[in-house]
């Protein structure tokens, strides 16, 4: 398993975690599509944005191994800001490459990419 040196562990001042610190021996929790509703936390939605900023400056628009990236946090941004940049697709495979989907990243995250207000 990659481990990702320089990636925020977790957000600052929770336990929203961002990274792993080992690999599961029983193999990678899969990555899902989680479904983002409109009345989640505030601190929820903030957490979202800290790591789709801390993926953006961390890889940009280049595709990224999974490796030590939490499958929790992950999957709320799967299947939307961030895709598979391989296929076959493996969600269960540290290997996997994955890559953010900048025009839907934009649109959901504005301030992190300097669009809006």
């Amino acid at each position: 398993m990659l481990k990702h040196r320089g990636f925020p562990g977790r957000y600052p001042g929770s336990d929203f975690q961002f990274t792993i610190r080992r690999a599961n021996p029983k193999g990678a929790t899969p990555l899902v599509r989680r479904e983002r509703y409109r009345d989640r936390k505030a601190v929820d939605r903030r957490v979202d944005a800290a790591f789709m900023e801390a993926l953006w400056q961390h890889f940009g628009d280049q595709p990224f191994e999974r490796g030590n990236l939490d499958a929790g946090r992950l999957s709320w941004l799967f299947g939307r800001e961030v895709i598979p940049a391989e296929e076959p697709f493996d969600p269960e495979s540290y290997e996997a490459l994955l890559v953010i989907d900048v025009e839907t990243a934009r649109a959901s995250f504005p301030d992190i990419f300097g669009v809006g207000g």
